[in-house]
Formats: C-alpha cells, sequence, structure tokens
C-alpha cells in the first residue's frame, strides 16, 4: 500500500484529493473543521519535502454552479489550520485552474473550485478526469469519505499516474484501522449495531458474523428483533417485514458460534419528546402506548461485561435517542465503556455519522483508538465491498 511517505515530493506538484465537504452556517462560516484538519498531516508531510499541494474536493450537493457551496468559503479557515496562505482558483478544470497549478511555487498551496459544479465529476468522466490529471505530477487520495464513489476525481483520475498515485495518510490510517477490526483483529472481538433499521445493517452484520465473537444490538433496531422473538413492544419503532430476517441472523449467529446480546430492559416513554413521562421496563413487555427509546440499567451492566473482556470493539450507531438529553444515558455510558476498555489496551473502532456525532458530542473523540471520518465508505467496507477509490490506487 503505497502512502504520501513512498514518494519523494521535492519540486512536484501534489494532486490530492481531500473531503473537505464541512458544514456551514448561513453566514458561510464552517462550523466543524474535522474533515480539514484529519487532511492537515498529508499536506503537511508534502510541504515539508519541498512539493506543492493543489487540493479538490466537493461540498454539498449543487445544481450547477450555486455560490453557496463555493470552496472559497472554506480558503481561510484551510489556511488557518495548515498555516499557511492559501491560493483558490475559480474553476477546478480550464484555463483559470490550469494557470493558477502551473505558477504554484514549491511549498504553496492552491484549493480548486468544487468538483461538482461539473455533472462530470460524479458521472466519471474520462474527459474530465484527465483534465483534472493534468494539473499535478503526483495524485493522492485522501477523501475516505468518497472512495465508495467512482467519481473522476476518486477513482477514474489514477488511470492517468500509472506509476504516481498513493493514500494520503489519513485514507491509509482508514484502511488500516478497518483491517484491523476485519483482518487482523486480537479476539474477543465485539461489534456493536445501533441505529434505528436492520435493513441499513443487514449486509454489514451478515459480512462481520464470520470475524466476530460478539455481538451487541441495540437503538431501534432492537425491538425488530425482539417482536420476532414474541415480545410485546408497545409502539416501539420496528420494520415488521425484516423480522424473519432477524430470526435468521439469530439462526446464522448461532451457527457461527457468535454471541447476540440484546437489551434486557429499556428506558421506555409515553411520547418521542424529551419531557415525556419516562418508566424502565423489560425489553419484551413494553405496555401499549409507550415506546423504547435508551437502553435500560440492566442492559449496560451485561455490555458493560461483553465490552471489558474485548480486545477488539467497533462500534456503529447509537443506543438510543441520544439527541434528546434523556434519551442519552445508553450512549454516553457506553461510550464510557468503550473508552475503559481502549485504556486497559483494547483497539475500539468507531464509525458511521451518529456514533461519531456522539463521541464528539460527549468529548470520547480522544478516548478510543479511531473515529472514522466516512460514514458511507466505512459501512461499505464492513460490508466487505471493494471500494473503487481504494481498488484505483492499489492497480
Amino acid at each position: 500500500m503505497k502512502t504520501v511517505q513512498d514518494f519523494d515530493f521535492k519540486n512536484k506538484k501534489a494532486l490530492i484529493r481531500v473531503d473537505f465537504n464541512v458544514p456551514l452556517d448561513e453566514q458561510f462560516q464552517v462550523t466543524d473543521s474535522t474533515r480539514i484538519e484529519a487532511a492537515k498531516p498529508t499536506i503537511d508531510a508534502i510541504l515539508a519535502q519541498g512539493g506543492s499541494v493543489i487540493l479538490m474536493s466537493h461540498l454539498g450537493r449543487p445544481k450547477g454552479v450555486e455560490a453557496k457551496y463555493s470552496l472559497q468559503h472554506i480558503v481561510h479557515i484551510t489556511s488557518e489550520i495548515l498555516g499557511v496562505p492559501v491560493q483558490f482558483a475559480s474553476n477546478c478544470v480550464g484555463e483559470v485552474a490550469q494557470e493558477a497549478a502551473q505558477n504554484l511555487l514549491a511549498g504553496s498551496v492552491l484549493i480548486l473550485e468544487n468538483l461538482r459544479f461539473h455533472p462530470e465529476e460524479e458521472a466519471g468522466d474520462v474527459a474530465f478526469a484527465k483534465e483534472l490529471a493534468s494539473l499535478g505530477d503526483i495524485y493522492v487520495n485522501d477523501a475516505f469519505g468518497t472512495a465508495h464513489r467512482a467519481h473522476a476525481s476518486t477513482t477514474i483520475i489514477a488511470q492517468f499516474f500509472p506509476e504516481h498515485k498513493c493514500f494520503g495518510l489519513l485514507l491509509a490510517k482508514e484502511i488500516e484501522s478497518l483491517n484491523k477490526v476485519l483482518k487482523n483483529s486480537e479476539k474477543p472481538v465485539t461489534a456493536v449495531l445501533g441505529g434505528s433499521k436492520v435493513s441499513s445493517k443487514i449486509t454489514v452484520i451478515e459480512n462481520i458474523l464470520d470475524k466476530v465473537d460478539h455481538m451487541i444490538i441495540g437503538g431501534g433496531m432492537t425491538f425488530t428483533f425482539v417482536k420476532a422473538l414474541g415480545g410485546k413492544i408497545g409502539n416501539s419503532i420496528c420494520e415488521d417485514d425484516k423480522q424473519d430476517l432477524a430470526l435468521e441472523i439469530l439462526r446464522l449467529a448461532k451457527e457461527k458460534g457468535v454471541q447476540i446480546h440484546l437489551p434486557v430492559d429499556v428506558v421506555a416513554a409515553d411520547a418521542f419528546a424529551n419531557d415525556a413521562q419516562t418508566q424502565v421496563v423489560d425489553v419484551n413487555s413494553i405496555p401499549d402506548g409507550w415506546q423504547g427509546l435508551d437502553a435500560g440499567p440492566k442492559s449496560l451492566d451485561l455490555f458493560k461485561e461483553v465490552i471489558m473482556e474485548s480486545k477488539t470493539i467497533l462500534w456503529n450507531g447509537p443506543l438510543g435517542v441520544f439527541e434528546l438529553e434523556n434519551f442519552a444515558n445508553g450512549t454516553i455510558t457506553l461510550g464510557n465503556y468503550i473508552a475503559e476498555a481502549t485504556a486497559k489496551g483494547a483497539f475500539s473502532l468507531v464509525g458511521g455519522g451518529d456514533s461519531v456525532a456522539a463521541v464528539k458530542q460527549f468529548g470520547l473523540e480522544h478516548k478510543v483508538s479511531y473515529v472514522s471520518t466516512g460514514g458511507g465508505a466505512m459501512l461499505e467496507m464492513l460490508e466487505g465491498r471493494v471500494l473503487p477509490g481504494i481498488a484505483a490506487i492499489l492497480e
């Protein structure tokens, strides 16, 4: 696996695909710069060698050229984070981009305008990819968040750099961390899968059953399993058409010697609201009109036992509706258990939008081994798929 450490960038232009798809407020100020900070080690390494850097990214889902999605909005904060002046090209191809790239001096950084202002980007257009490729000497993919898309800048472009393409340090770390769970894990391995739907996690579950010893199932998808097993779930969220699938997962897990851990009690509420009436009830007997919104205390004790004995932990999805303060306890407590297990030497990987939001919100991101930056890409890797952006560099 070639990374930026395998190339000499002196007097070379590195064309880097980054994922700077960051949230902006109404004044177009960046509200979370994590993704920009995550790319800094790769950029620093190239600049330190005397190379220059051309950054390509998308922002949002523009329909053609839309000023609100211009990458010009992030130039200032990128400059602050990198500690160097950052130049901006008002297009990613054409004369403007060519001129800006040609005039770029060693040690300088240039951001190109939003790739998705051109429909050719998402279409994986070869001519567009070739035009982008003409701007740099070495292609670096450091965008894990888009590695599962066969877009011009993430996948198609690599063919124009047969000998001069590599992974950035962030993308290399993502691959290494996922492989630590999927291929080189120290046992026992525990996967914690939360969130509301079984349907969105089914292929992940099927793929990782061969790789884990324990699987903790929490969040809304708990109730599809509980109902399938004959429990009363009141008004809790449930995918009725996935009950047979839930039973099949339990059967497969048993066959493979994987222990599945479902909550045994839940915090139930009489409405989906933070100020609702609540009670702790057995997961199999939730009263009519009530819905389970968080894991209960007995469940958390059971989960703690499993987590503390684990050497490798994958966490994807919350245990409850953590956006509502009164139903965040399960997710926070689980996060603290994982942090404690990590401190004792376990390897922990957290990924998927909601779990990442939770570890950040509750100050746990530096207490786990690795927080993945790509939700969809991480799920596809967990499903056992080969991501086109990764395959293109390895070819």
